[in-house]
Parts: structure tokens; C-alpha cells; sequence
């Protein structure tokens, strides 16, 4: 499939920013994380901007963003309008939260349980992202169980690297420190879960040309003669190559970026204490280049099944 810009934008930018939802509703329930006015106001504009941003940037890869509005009244079928609904909903627990955070200095009690309501919508709004490509089935490589999983562990991975980020810069070492362990965690976890992602694409289309004309009892079937003499919108969209040796390349980067140098980044802290806000700044960096690379290869690597008429 083509990467639109605008698609990788808001697959990275809102899972980072709902996974920073979730930690700071998780860190407040657990008191870990005191009221203040300039770290509430900084942390919360940071996830905000990330969500509203990925959010608008989405709608730029419509035919009629205007009509955007329209998919939320399609819930009962459609994921994108699941996901459309539930982007609205959190805005209320999460809003609120950062509320009461920001302007009556209150994150405990009431107010802590409507952080962690706002994350566990945050998670569902995430969930409900990437079903709007697992649900797929004429992309194969979309149409996986390992889709899910990924989404919800690299959003949980992100938001919590800049959650320690915005907590060291902030001062906040009680909350900086418990989070080294999650974040290895899930940094650990988002890479097994990606590994056997690629492993179960790597097989390839369950369909092929014999089963989608049903004349494979009869032999090989071949293309004697190209359907069209010039590219249309479906090669473009639908049938977008990359050479093997080049995606081969680049999961070797997104394994070094996205989990290796931040897993290493995060537990050198713990032996050289001292350089721990650099080590997790630097995290971060790695992370969201190695992160952003590794969308691009979601969608690159993703072939629809329609291109079997064109025999890609």
C-alpha cells in the first residue's frame, strides 16, 4: 500500500499521545505524580497536541475531509466510526482530568479514577485504530492477530518513554524511576510481538492467482497481457512495491531505533545515574525515528489482494 504522509502522522503521533494519557492517569492513581500546575499544563498540552494533531492530519488523506463527520453515525459496522466516537468520548474523562489537574492542583481520589478511566479509553480509541486494518481481510499482511497487539504495545511503549521524559525534565524522579521497569517491559514486548509480525507476513498471500480464478486444478495460471497499458490508481494505492533488500534494511533499522538503543538507553541510567535525563531524551529521539520507520513499513509492506490481477 502507498504510505501517505498524513496516515503515518496520526498512526504515530495519536498512539504516543494516548499511551502519555495512560501512564499519567496510571502515575496519578498510584501517587506518584503531585498536581502542578506547569508540569500538568506541559504534559497534558504535549498528549493533547499529539492526539488533536494526529487526529486532523488524518482527515487530510480523504477524498472530502468535510464529510469526515458523516463516518461517526456508522458505528454499528465500521471501526473508522468506532474509532471516530471513542476520539470524541475520551476527550471528556481525559479533559476533565487534566482539568482538575491543572486548575484545582487535584489529581487524587475522584480525579485519579477519572485518569484511569480516560486511559482505558485512551487504549480503546488505539484498539479501535488498529482494527480499522486488521478488520481488512483483502490485505493479508493488515488482516493479522499480531495488528492489534502492536498498536496497543508501541502506544503504551511511546507514551510511556515520554511520560519518563517529561517526568525528568519536570524534576519528577519518584515517577521517572517506577516507569524504567514498564517501559522495558513493553519495549521488550513490542519487539517479540513485531518479530512475529513480520515472521507471519513473510509467508505471504493465502491467495493466489489459481484460487482467485479457481482454475487451479487445472495448472499454473499465468497473465498473458497486462489489463491496462498505463498505471491507475490501484498500482498506485494498492500495488506499492519495495524491493526485499531494502525493507530487509529497514526492519534492521526499526529493531536498533525503535527497540535496542531505547531498551539500552533506559537501563544505562541505572549504572550511570547521573546522565539518566540524557539517556532518556536520547531514548525518545531513537525511539520516535525508529517508530515513524517502522509505519512506513506497515503500510509499504501491505499488498491488497487486487494486485494478484495485475500478478504482483
Amino acid at each position: 500500500m502507498h504510505p501517505a504522509k498524513s496516515v503515518l502522522f496520526f498512526t504515530t503521533t495519536t498512539g504516543a499521545g494516548y499511551g502519555l494519557l495512560f501512564w499519567l492517569g496510571v502515575l496519578s492513581y498510584r501517587k506518584l505524580l503531585a498536581a502542578d500546575f506547569t508540569f500538568g499544563l506541559i504534559s497534558f498540552g504535549a498528549a493533547f497536541i499529539l492526539v488533536i494533531s494526529g487526529l486532523l492530519s488524518s482527515t487530510l488523506h480523504l477524498g472530502h475531509p468535510e464529510r469526515a463527520w458523516r463516518a461517526l453515525s456508522q458505528w454499528r459496522s465500521s471501526w473508522l466510526s468506532r474509532e471516530g466516537l471513542l476520539a470524541i468520548i475520551t476527550f471528556i474523562p481525559t479533559g476533565l482530568f487534566a482539568l482538575s489537574w491543572v486548575v484545582l492542583g487535584e489529581n487524587t481520589g475522584v480525579f485519579a479514577v477519572l485518569g484511569l478511566v480516560g486511559g482505558a479509553f485512551s487504549m480503546l480509541t488505539v484498539f479501535s485504530t488498529s482494527m480499522i486494518y486488521a478488520s481488512l481481510k483483502a490485505v493479508p499482511a493488515w488482516s493479522c492477530r499480531w495488528t492489534p497487539w502492536v498498536y496497543l504495545v508501541l502506544s503504551l511503549m511511546s507514551g510511556g518513554l515520554l511520560a519518563a521524559m517529561l517526568s525528568v525534565i519536570g524534576g519528577r524522579w519518584l515517577a521517572a524511576d517506577w516507569l524504567v521497569l514498564p517501559v522495558l517491559f513493553f519495549v521488550g514486548l513490542a519487539l517479540v510481538l513485531k518479530l512475529s509480525y513480520w515472521s507471519t507476513i513473510d509467508r505471504g498471500m493465502s491467495s493466489s492467482a489459481q484460487s482467485a480464478t479457481g482454475l487451479g486444478e487445472f495448472g499454473e495460471v499465468k497473465l498473458i497481457e497486462s489489463p491496462h497499458d498505463q498505471p491507475n490508481f490501484l498500482l498506485k494505492e494498492m500495488g506499492f512495491a519495495i524491493a526485499r533488500k531494502h525493507s530487509k534494511k529497514l526492519r534492521q533499522l526499526v529493531i536498533l531505533f525503535a527497540f535496542l538503543f531505547p531498551f539500552a538507553l533506559m537501563s544505562a541510567q541505572w549504572f550511570i545515574p547521573d546522565f539518566a535525563a540524557i539517556f532518556i531524551i536520547l531514548a525518545v529521539v531513537c525511539a520516535g525515528i525508529g517508530l515513524f520507520m517502522e509505519r512506513w513499513l506497515f503500510f509499504a509492506e501491505a499488498k491488497h489482494v487486487v494486485t494478484l490481477y495485475y500478478d504482483q
